[in-house]
């Protein structure tokens, strides 16, 4: 199969977007929050874990803890308790209550709205400063990365990349920069509902024809 050049990949990408933005108009955080700080707690919880099991968690943990303040009165074995039944919460609830501290002591118990100033607080790397950043505050910083993203851009040799950094920079230079939040979404929503890691319905898909590994 000849080498596709940048600009026939970038139009085919283009394709791919129009088609899954129609197949999923409704696409969004599947995360259950109702501000920023819920956000950035939630992202937090949701790594190594399915956004499911996440939200059956965060349904009482948010009505006891509603500020960031909340997060840092109490034990580190209480919150670690309150999220018991998440992977690695005890190492999750040490950062919550980190990151929540230095809100309260940095950010007058805001969660910032800059890339530089997210990364810098306790368990929050580039790709939850992303979700926080496009889902929150409305600002396009970045594409989120996570396991769905990566595959499904392998999938459709979008990049070649196999780090969440590296496939990142070249999603940033294919994808229109008012798509980026939004693409993610698309992507996952794809990959939880049709293209499958061991069972993609492809016969059903509606972006086959634009699947160069596609049977």
């Amino acid at each position: 199969m000849p080498r596709e050049s940048q600009a026939a990949k970038k139009e085919r990408l283009g394709q791919i977007i129009s088609d899954l933005q129609q197949t999923y108009p409704d696409a969004h955080c599947e995360l259950n929050y109702h501000n920023p700080l819920e956000l950035m707690v939630a992202t937090i919880l949701s790594a190594q874990c399915t956004d499911k099991q996440v939200n059956i968690v965060t349904q009482s943990l948010f009505k006891k803890y509603r500020q960031a303040a909340d997060y840092t009165a109490v034990p580190l074995e209480e919150l670690q308790n309150d999220i018991r039944r998440i992977g690695l919460f005890r190492n999750k609830a040490k950062s919550i209550q980190n990151a929540c501290r230095a809100l309260v002591e940095n950010h007058d118990g805001k969660v910032p709205q800059t890339m530089p100033e997210l990364v810098a607080l306790a368990g929050v790397g580039r790709k939850t400063a992303n979700v926080i950043l496009g889902n929150a505050f409305d600002i396009n910083e970045g594409v989120v990365v996570d396991t769905h993203v990566k595959r499904l851009c392998d999938r459709l040799r979008i990049t070649s990349a196999k780090t969440p950094e590296k496939i990142e920079k070249d999603l940033i230079k294919l994808v229109p920069r008012e798509h980026w939040t939004l693409f993610s979404h698309w992507i996952i929503w794809h990959g939880r509902r049709r293209c499958d890691a061991r069972k993609p319905d492809c016969p059903a898909c509606e972006i086959q024809q634009l699947c160069p590994t596609s049977p």
